[in-house]
This record gives structure tokens, C-alpha cells and sequence, in this order.
């Protein structure tokens, strides 16, 4: 059997080794040890205020030993401020590093700033040496001759790290560039000036400062190809011209109708007179009748009176007859 003492030295030991594995897992002495073996002091105490300020100490020393290997002067409360606002602590002392080794001045509280603008410093300053080509979607634009021409343009950029902060940004470069390009196009009297001096596009486009308010420097314009595209000054006449034939029908068709209605207003207007002259002839004998018996008109006054008309209706019917004859004489000539 295992005596009291034995049991409780165990338990002691026990203790021991749970303390000394959370006092280990609490402060990461292992970091302290490869910090003081960097030539960095940093204290264990910083460490452990670390934790206490949930700030992972490894995101700090490492970074912290990277840039005094590399010369940089920044301090454990600038990189920890950093990371506390949300900063990519190793990316900034990356884009520092990278910055003093290709001469370009940047202080950490710039590179901060550009970090927490949530723009990515390091590409910045890889980008200030080593340039980017931005090409550009196909720009559609049309010349003076109705002429379309379609062209794409590759734009030669650095970054520009004092205008990084607030500065725009790709977008804007292109839509620069695009309005340059039609502006220009535009502008040119015929489609066949531009396909012969395309670089007349980048002169004119470079010459206008489109980088002012970007974050970028504009190093280039160079349109990489230019096609023709459709005739959009004939599609015009042509949709003008259908307008113009559509409207013409329109007015035609409004002129047939007030003629039609012209038309049936003088039938109603004839047959109207005709009901009219048919009211006044209804009238006659009515007229006669009373003339009868007032007296102003006798018996043989009305008998003389159908006497003429029975001798002008023969007349009539004789001078018809002869008409007749005479025409059917003219055509027995003819033939």
C-alpha cells in the first residue's frame, strides 16, 4: 500500500505540472527566449500585458524582429496599436522593409495609415518598382464619318503613395482612359486618320492628366488593337429615313380621312337639299290650291299653264330623241 506521504507527494507533483504547463501556456516564454536571441528586448512582463490585452504576442515579436533585423526603428506599442485598430501588423513592416530597400521614404505611421485605408501597402510599394499594365474593356467609339471603331488600350500605371489615402483607384483610371479615347475618336474627321495614326489616341488621352486625384501615375497609354466596327452614321439615315417615310404615311392617311369625311359631309349636305327641293315642290300645289279659292287663279289659267309644260316636255323629249340620232350617226362614221 502506498503510504500517506507518498500520496501526497504525488498529488504535490501533480500540482506542479499543471501549474508550470498553464504558467507556459500563459507566457510564451519560448517567444521571449527567441526574441532575446534576436537582439530584441522585449520584456516578459509586455508579453503577458499582451494576453491580458488579447493581443497574440507571436503577430507582434515576429514582426518586431523581422524589421530590426532589417533596420527599421518601430517599437512593440506601434506595431501592438496597430494591430489593436485592425492593421495587418506583418504586412506593413513587409511594405516598410520593402520600401527601404528599393530607397522609397515611407515612415510606419504612413504605411499604417495606407494599411488601415484598407488598401494593401505592400503591393503599393512592390507596384511604386515594378509598374502594373491595366488593360482596358473593348471602348466602342465613333468617328466624324458615322464610322464605329473599337479599340483597347493598355495603361501603364506606379503607384503613387502620398495619394493612396483618399486617392481613387483602378476604376477610375479606366473610365478616364475610355472617355479619352472616345473624346478622341470622336473628334477625328475620318475613321481611316485613326487606324493610320493610332497613337494620335494616346498622345491626346496621355496629354489630359488622368491620374490627378488617383493613386496612381500614369506612365503610358498604348492602344494594343483597333477594330472596325458597324457603319452607325448610314443606320441613322436609314432609321431616319423609315421615320420620315413613317410620319409621310401618317400625315397621307390623316389628309384620306378628312377627305372621306370631307365626302360624306357633302352626300349628307346633297341629301339634304334634295329633301329640301322636295319640301318646296311639295309646296306647289298647295300653293295653287289656294290660289283657286282666293281667286287668283282661274280654271283656264291652270289649263294654259299645263299646256306649256306638256309642250316643253315634248320638247325636251324631242331634242333628247334627236341627240340620240346624232351620235348614232357619228358612230356609224367613225366605223
Amino acid at each position: 500500500m502506498v503510504s500517506l506521504g507518498g500520496l501526497s507527494f504525488l498529488v504535490l507533483l501533480i500540482l506542479l505540472a499543471v501549474f508550470v504547463v498553464v504558467l507556459f501556456s500563459f507566457i510564451p516564454v519560448g517567444l521571449w527566449i527567441s526574441a532575446l536571441a534576436a537582439g530584441v528586448k522585449v520584456g516578459i512582463f509586455t508579453l503577458v500585458g499582451m494576453r491580458l490585452r488579447r493581443v497574440p504576442p507571436a503577430q507582434i515579436v515576429n514582426p518586431l524582429i523581422k524589421a530590426d533585423k532589417a533596420g527599421l526603428s518601430v517599437n512593440v506599442n506601434q506595431l501592438e496599436a496597430h494591430y489593436l485598430a485592425g492593421g495587418n501588423v506583418d504586412r506593413v513592416v513587409d511594405a516598410l522593409i520593402a520600401a527601404e530597400r528599393a530607397n522609397i521614404p515611407l515612415a510606419f505611421e504612413r504605411a499604417a495609415a495606407i494599411d488601415l485605408a484598407g488598401r494593401n501597402v505592400l503591393e503599393a510599394v512592390q507596384m511604386s518598382v515594378n509598374p502594373k499594365v491595366i488593360e482596358t474593356p473593348v471602348i466602342s467609339a465613333v468617328a466624324k464619318d458615322g464610322i464605329e471603331l473599337k479599340a483597347v488600350a493598355r495603361v501603364t500605371v506606379r503607384a503613387n503613395i502620398d495619394r493612396l489615402v483618399g486617392g481613387a483607384g483602378e476604376e477610375t483610371v479606366i473610365a478616364r482612359v475610355g472617355e479619352g479615347v472616345v473624346t478622341s475618336v470622336g473628334s477625328a474627321e475620318s475613321h481611316k486618320l485613326v487606324l493610320e495614326n493610332p497613337d494620335s489616341i494616346s498622345k491626346t488621352v496621355l496629354s489630359k492628366g488622368l491620374d490627378a486625384g488617383t493613386a496612381f501615375e500614369i506612365l503610358s497609354i498604348d492602344i494594343a488593337d483597333v477594330d472596325i466596327g458597324r457603319n452607325i452614321g448610314a443606320q441613322l439615315q436609314m432609321d431616319q429615313a423609315e421615320a420620315d417615310k413613317n410620319i409621310a404615311q401618317a400625315k397621307a392617311e390623316e389628309r384620306r380621312a378628312m377627305a372621306v369625311a370631307r365626302e360624306q359631309e357633302m352626300k349628307a349636305r346633297v341629301q339634304e337639299m334634295r329633301a329640301k327641293v322636295v319640301e318646296a315642290e311639295a309646296e306647289v300645289p298647295r300653293a295653287m290650291a289656294e290660289a283657286f279659292r282666293t281667286g287668283r287663279l282661274g280654271v283656264m289659267d291652270y289649263y294654259n299653264m299645263q299646256n306649256i309644260l306638256a309642250d316643253t316636255k315634248m320638247r325636251e323629249s324631242i331634242a333628247g330623241s334627236g341627240n340620240g340620232r346624232e351620235g348614232r350617226h357619228k358612230e356609224l362614221k367613225n366605223e
